[in-house]
């Protein structure tokens, strides 16, 4: 039998956070391993619907990151999500808040997302 991969869209990775928002990191961090594996950038192609300005945020700021680490130009609507209105931090642990306002990477800081600086590390 053969089977076709279709790589995961920025859109249906939104579409399937929204879908199970306890467990968000799994289609998140599925996409962040799929993108760097596959360097598909037809994935980036469509924005999603502005419904969650967290994920909102974190999505955009993750495809910025990306296409700067695989150097490779970052699509237009990118610039069109907006930064979160507070801060967010995503580890959700007031310890490692200070530590997340040092580490965390341009394109999260300056939509207000807090991470570690290894955040999207995958082993």
């Amino acid at each position: 039998m053969n089977v076709t991969y279709k790589p995961q869209t920025i859109r249906e990775t939104k579409e399937r956070m929204l879908a199970m928002p306890d467990h968000w990191q799994v289609p998140f961090m599925d996409f962040v391993d799929d993108f760097r594996r596959r360097k598909d950038v037809s994935v980036l192609s469509k924005t999603f619907e502005l419904n969650n300005e967290h994920w909102d945020a974190l999505l955009a700021s993750t495809v910025e990151y990306l296409c700067q680490e695989q150097s490779i130009d970052t699509p237009e609507w990118v610039r069109e999500v907006p930064a979160c209105k507070d801060p967010w931090f995503v580890s959700g642990m007031d310890s490692l808040r200070a530590i997340s306002l040092v580490e965390s990477p341009a394109p999260f800081r300056a939509r207000k997302i807090f991470v570690l600086g290894n955040f999207l590390d995958r082993v």
